[in-house]
């Protein structure tokens, strides 16, 4: 059955990669899984016919056949559980790889998510611009914890797992900012996940997808 997820009809990065759907797409590129995208508009992400879907009103979302997902953490772990790729045979390491998967959503992006929430919605509140050094502070708090952990290695846990996944795409969402060029070790840990063939595909699909859809208005 062909898989097919949801994308924004027009990113608002404009396809840079940082709209979740393109963690969806590298996963299923690194697990060879071919998959359409059915693009959607901010209004009918609103609608009934999508809120079916995802009941939140987002993007990205995961159709096969009868099964309908959303987020794209369980997204991720479904893929990686049902095909070779992504998780390790062993089972301990692949519970580790589970919980870098866990860890990149729940630890990590938190923080990261509040500065574009400070920036782009709450930009114009007379404390906007008090918040956002405590939220830079936050974020490289949990960066140098990151990069500590990481030392050395190339990877989280031995070999890329989608716990390298989830977590190198979680930290791209820091480039923008600046922060992440303070902690060179992950800044070259997330250049290696830039530079999986996997990863080059999913992010030219989603580049070619969002410069191929119409402007709006």
């Amino acid at each position: 059955m062909t898989v097919t997820i949801t994308a924004f009809e027009r990113s608002p990065d404009g396809g840079m990669g940082l709209a979740r759907d393109t963690r969806v797409r590298w996963a299923l590129e690194e697990v060879g899984q071919a998959y359409e995208v059915r693009p959607v508009s901010f209004a009918a992400m609103k609608e009934p016919a999508h809120l079916a879907v995802h009941p939140f009103g987002q993007i990205p979302t995961y159709e096969e056949g009868d099964l309908v997902l959303f987020e794209s953490g369980a997204i991720i772990l479904h893929i990686a559980s049902r095909h070779a790729g992504l998780l390790p045979e062993d089972a301990n390491a692949r519970a580790r790889a589970i919980t870098w998967m866990f860890a990149a959503i729940n630890t990590v992006e938190p923080p990261i998510l509040d500065i574009v929430t400070a920036k782009f919605t709450e930009g114009d509140k007379p404390w906007s611009k008090e918040r956002m050094p405590l939220i830079a502070d936050r974020i490289r708090h949990r960066l140098g914890q990151l990069s500590t952990r990481l030392g050395d290695a190339e990877w989280l846990d031995g070999a890329f797992s989608a716990g390298d996944l989830m977590m190198v795409s979680v930290l791209l969402r820091t480039r923008p900012s600046g922060i992440l060029n303070e902690f060179p070790g992950l800044a070259a840990y997330v250049a290696r996940g830039e530079a999986r063939p996997a990863y080059k595909r999913a992010f030219a699909a989603q580049l070619a997808f969002n410069t191929a859809q119409p402007a709006a208005g």
